[in-house]
């Protein structure tokens, strides 16, 4: 058993990390508030452009749309969208093995050709995939302003890429927000632009002006930036969500471990007390002798 000033200094320690976690958890729990209300404010808005865009782009002719260009998936671009800091469970390793997943499977041929990039947003994705793929970048900077103009930018730089030929497909790979104890692994097509087939072929009526092609060209752009900015925002929100729950576990434990390390240090001073009184006992039976 160890002595009662090594116990004493252990629960110190697990006290001192303790109120980390805790001060962790009241920091990501006012951090994620806001990063629900964004999420939940621009679903609405992303979901509806995109069922306009289902819509209308079904009879768009096919050249007139250079983000929906259908191409042999040769060169492929997936962007892992991490955190910059850890301390959140698994929600970047499960990206991390998401990306490996996909590389070691769907697109192993691309992979061993040296025709798979991965583009890197967030510290923890890029630390770990430069060591074993071909990574072109890192956007970790996009966490210090995390705005619609910041990741449009971005965005706009990638479709270029992919209307040039440097890209046959484009696939993000992030974690979908449900709930503060609940992130969805989500791996979603970017480019090219899927058309989704309407139901019972049901037509709905719009007017356009001043026309179809026009508004089509225009709205798409748009829903791309859209949709990367939805998946950055998603993933934000999960991220701390993910950091909440595992810092109130790591509050629990620590709360637990505590207790059990009172329970031993009370345990050793008993017995450190009681050998005390049996010397003096002995001794004094000694003496009376």
């Amino acid at each position: 058993m160890a002595n009662l000033k090594e116990i004493r200094t252990r629960i110190s320690s697990v006290q001192k990390t303790k109120q980390v976690t805790a001060a962790m958890k009241m920091v990501s729990a006012a951090k994620l508030k806001k990063a629900q209300d964004a999420i939940v404010q621009i679903r609405p808005y992303a979901d509806k452009l995109h069922e306009i865009l289902s819509n209308l782009t079904g009879s768009l002719n096919p050249d007139d749309n250079l983000y929906g260009v259908q191409r042999k998936a040769d060169k492929i671009l997936l962007i892992a969208i991490t955190s910059n800091k850890g301390l959140c469970g698994a929600f970047n390793s499960n990206v991390i093995k998401q990306v490996n997943v996909l590389t070691e499977g769907v697109y192993a041929d691309q992979n061993q050709k040296g025709n798979l990039e991965v583009l890197c947003i967030g510290k923890q994705a890029n630390e770990i995939l430069k060591k074993t793929h071909k990574v072109i970048g890192e956007r970790n900077s996009l966490y210090d302003d995390l705005s619609f103009e910041n990741v449009s930018a971005l965005a706009e730089s990638i479709m270029e890429e992919f209307v040039e030929g440097k890209y046959d497909k484009v696939e993000l790979v992030y974690n979908q927000f449900k709930n503060a104890g609940v992130q969805i692994l989500t791996t979603e097509q970017f480019l090219p632009v899927q058309h989704e087939e309407e139901e019972n072929n049901v037509q709905s009526d719009y007017i356009f002006e001043p026309n179809k092609e026009e508004i089509v060209q225009d709205l798409i752009p748009k829903s791309l930036k859209t949709q990367f900015f939805k998946a950055m925002l998603d993933s934000f929100a999960s991220e701390h969500g993910a950091r909440m729950t595992a810092m109130h576990k790591a509050t629990d434990n620590a709360s637990d471990l505590i207790q059990d390390l009172n329970l031993t240090y009370n345990k050793a001073r008993q017995a450190a007390i009681t050998n005390e009184i049996l010397e003096i006992v002995s001794g004094a039976n000694a003496l009376a002798q």
